[in-house]
């Protein structure tokens, strides 16, 4: 889940809150067959831009029983593009790297609400959320990254589940992202530390 991704709103959603796919990837510059493809996308992907679109997007991050009720806002406007009635609210993608809307139940908006203010998040209210279209991070380990470090890359992931709010409970998993394709732990040995668990 990237910082920059919810950074701008997060705030004003829990205020506002408490099909055509989403833009993709320009294809890369055509390569000799002996040099392997880039690990990550040269620039970012142009996001929605129309109310339908935008829905869209962001209903795409959901499985469709969690996205059909969920709402939906405008990152950009904070305007409610859909109102939902099951306590989920779904973003559409942003400027990014990847393609990467996103939904959160109740708990993951709180969860996201102290990490955007760098507060400890709530005890003893574990958050799910969904990025069924993959994500880009700037760091596996830095929470406030909007960008790699100079020696680093964006890190990628496919369509994934979050388990948010873990504190040190993910003994066991692996705390790099050195492979996107089994569960991971993100922002290990931070308040934000969370299980990223690959559904494909």
């Amino acid at each position: 889940m990237g910082y920059r991704i919810v950074s701008a709103f997060v705030l004003l959603v829990l205020a506002a809150a408490c099909g055509a796919p989403p833009a993709e990837t320009p294809p890369p510059a055509t390569t000799p067959a002996a040099t392997p493809a880039p690990a990550t996308p040269v620039g970012p992907v142009t996001p929605p831009s129309t109310d339908e679109d935008k829905i869209r997007s962001a209903m795409s991050a959901g499985p469709e029983a969690v996205s059909k009720d969920a709402t939906v806002m405008d990152m950009a406007t904070m305007k409610v593009l859909k109102q939902g009635t099951n306590g989920w609210t779904c973003f559409a993608d942003g400027p990014s790297p990847g393609v990467d809307p996103m939904c959160l139940d109740q708990n993951g908006l709180e969860w996201a609400n102290a990490w955007m203010s760098k507060k400890d998040p709530p005890k003893g209210k574990l958050g799910i959320g969904y990025m069924l279209m993959g994500g880009s991070d700037a760091s596996n380990t830095d929470p406030f990254a909007t960008t790699p470090a100079p020696s680093g890359t964006w890190v990628d992931t496919g369509p994934h589940m979050m388990v948010l709010n873990i504190g040190n409970s993910f003994a066991g998993y692996p705390t790099t992202a050195d492979n996107t394709k089994v569960p991971y732990v993100m922002f290990p040995g931070t308040p934000y530390a969370h299980l990223m668990i690959p559904v494909k």
